[in-house]
């Protein structure tokens, strides 16, 4: 079985209920989420051994998230406690014209304060053949970044795959690193990026068009600037309004270039996590199925996201395929 290792921060998110805005209402509901975690958790589902670390506070609500990845099948054996507390987001989800709007509270967190000492990358990388990491984790502290640096080192001396999404926040970077170099240092040392020509213009101060031209362009860029690269996959996304958006996906695998067939979501119950189930939709791929079929998988689970609440994608690879047969009509099975 493939093993697949992710490191980031988790988060609690705190919303109101439905479509209300936050002065709306006095009744609140939670969710657990983080990138990295949710792409661990979709890939649980979809059949995979997965484990996650991270550093969560020493008290219930640490707990709660333990018990919150076990139960979803993922490894939390490596979780490491903190006195400091578990870093919260509120959401506001938007409607039609209206965008969602997010506030994060994770300046003093657990995982920002991460002792990178407790970290043993040798017993999480045991039988591991993937690891993934995301800009966001390098950006929140000295501590997060170390810490991803070094198992990226250890993670690349072992020949383990490493999937890169740089997600560059311009906002989260505030103790001093300069983003755009960190990234690429840390981009350099992975194997497949996850990124269309806007996240490779941030890298590499290009600026490439999002035709599909100039995503072939910037993917042979960016493989060529940093060799460890083999392959880049991107997903693009046309927003009606709030709840109408249409996805696609795209590749240029260093010897062809690729893309799906676009998909509606008519009715986004959830958006948050569709890329993250766009990433786990393609690492599941990559390990099972040829890059093509990768790519629509990926797509594919990345538009069943919009229709899961939560942060994490739950769906299983028998409705992922479905989906990419045709049978889009939402019928009731029975």
């Amino acid at each position: 079985m493939n093993k697949v290792v992710t490191f980031g921060e988790i988060l609690m998110r705190i919303a109101p209920i439905g479509n209300k805005k936050l002065n709306q209402s006095n009744q609140l509901e939670y969710y657990f989420g983080g990138t990295e975690a949710n792409v661990a958790i979709s890939l649980s589902q979809l059949g995979n051994k997965t484990q996650h670390i991270t550093t969560v506070s020493e008290d219930f609500v640490g707990k709660a998230v333990k018990n919150y990845l076990q139960q979803y099948g993922v490894d939390t054996s490596l979780i490491m406690d903190s006195h400091h507390p578990l870093g919260i987001y509120f959401l506001e989800a938007g409607a039609v014209m209206r965008s969602s709007i997010i506030s994060y509270n994770r300046i003093n967190s657990a995982f920002c304060n991460i002792d990178v000492s407790q970290i043993d990358w040798d017993v999480a990388f045991k039988d591991c053949n993937w690891f993934h990491w995301t800009g966001i984790t390098p950006a929140l502290s000295n501590n997060t970044y170390s810490a991803l640096k070094e198992g990226l080192q250890i993670a690349s001396k072992k020949g383990i795959t490493i999937s890169a999404d740089p997600a560059y926040r311009s906002d989260l970077w505030n103790y001093g690193k300069n983003a755009i170099d960190t990234l690429n240092e840390l981009v350099a040392l992975s194997n497949i990026f996850i990124g269309g020509p806007n996240e490779i213009n941030e890298l590499l101060g290009t600026s490439y068009t999002n035709q599909n031209d100039d995503f072939i362009k910037g993917a042979k860029h960016i493989i060529k600037e940093h060799t460890n690269l083999t392959k880049v996959f991107d997903k693009t996304r046309t927003s009606l309004n709030a709840n109408w958006h249409k996805i696609k996906a795209r590749m240029w695998n260093g010897t062809e270039f690729t893309e799906t067939k676009e998909l509606e979501i008519t009715h986004v119950v959830d958006r948050i996590g569709t890329g993250d189930a766009y990433a786990a939709g393609l690492i599941h791929g990559l390990l099972h199925y040829d890059d093509a079929k990768a790519l629509e998988f990926a797509n594919a689970a990345c538009a069943l996201k919009h229709t899961i609440e939560g942060d994490a994608n739950l769906v299983t690879e028998k409705e992922i395929i479905s989906i990419i047969q045709g049978n889009l009509s939402g019928r009731i099975l029975r």
